[in-house]
């Protein structure tokens, strides 16, 4: 293991970044909304993206610590790029999945200078209230504390059936560790994508991009991939690949999905 967590300290918050991998080029990951911080999954993350160590150095970024009552996504981006800022991360290839898309998507457009490629997986230009009842649910259940109860939802939500059924124990079990501050964490962020929409700000993304999804999306639907199609239907560096029964999740589940990003980053 090689990865490192460590802070991004502005003027106005800290922000807990993990980073790996030796290469020149730096790939910045915003990582979805989450029931816990992610940083705890270091050394898995760092084996799922390993085919980036020799030409990449990876920085994924958690959200910001402290986080107001009221923190949209517009904020998220906001203080992501000024994270970016302090590591002086400029010129990056950026991923982000579900939330951490949105989120991208704010970044390449707000702050260009920073993104010289984009790479989104399961996310949406806007939100419904149709696409936000799956995240209405989990709302729910955090605020009835009802641990057991988010987890085996969200899992269920995200995975396919067969990987929710192999892992569903596993996710009773990381339910306990749940704290309430976790809960409050995660509703302030969960509520922040209800009626997302950043149709208008598309235009001002100048980088390439790919958007991969899945048929299989519980959680924003199986037509999401479609949709963001039209709302990049007008910029000629937009790509798409679309998965089959891998779910939501399909960024950790499908087999050869970090092959995909690996060549998109890689391209001339």
């Amino acid at each position: 293991m090689h990865y490192v967590i460590n802070e991004a300290v502005t003027d106005n918050f800290k922000m807990k970044y993990l980073k790996f991998g030796s290469g020149e080029k730096p790939l910045v990951i915003i990582p979805g909304l989450s029931v816990q911080s992610v940083m705890p999954a270091a050394p898995a993350i760092e084996k799922q993206y390993e085919i980036f160590n020799e030409d990449f150095t990876v920085y994924l970024f958690d959200r910001r610590d402290n986080l107001p009552e009221q923190y949209s996504i517009s904020d998220m981006a906001r203080d992501t790029a000024e994270a970016m800022k302090a590591l002086n991360l400029y010129g990056v290839s950026l991923f982000g999945t579900s939330q951490g898309g949105m989120i991208a998507m704010l970044i390449a457009a707000d702050y260009p200078e920073l993104v010289s490629r984009l790479a989104l997986g399961s996310t949406a230009c806007r939100i419904d209230g149709e696409c936000f009842a799956a995240i209405e649910k989990w709302i729910e259940l955090a605020n009835n504390n009802d641990r057991e109860g988010l987890y085996l939802s969200f899992g269920e939500s995200i995975y396919p059936a067969e990987v929710f059924n192999e892992y569903k124990d596993l996710l009773k079990q990381t339910a306990q560790t749940i704290l309430k501050e976790d809960l409050k964490r995660f509703t302030v962020l969960a509520r922040a994508i209800k009626d997302f929409d950043i149709t208008d700000e598309i235009k001002n993304i100048k980088c390439p991009v790919l958007a991969l999804g899945d048929t299989d999306d519980r959680v924003l639907g199986g037509d999401a991939l479609n949709e963001l199609s039209k709302c990049f239907k007008d910029k000629p560096e937009f790509e798409t690949y679309c998965y089959n029964g891998f779910g939501h999740a399909v960024y950790d589940t499908a087999p050869d999905f970090t092959e995909r990003l690996y060549s998109f980053f890689n391209r001339l």
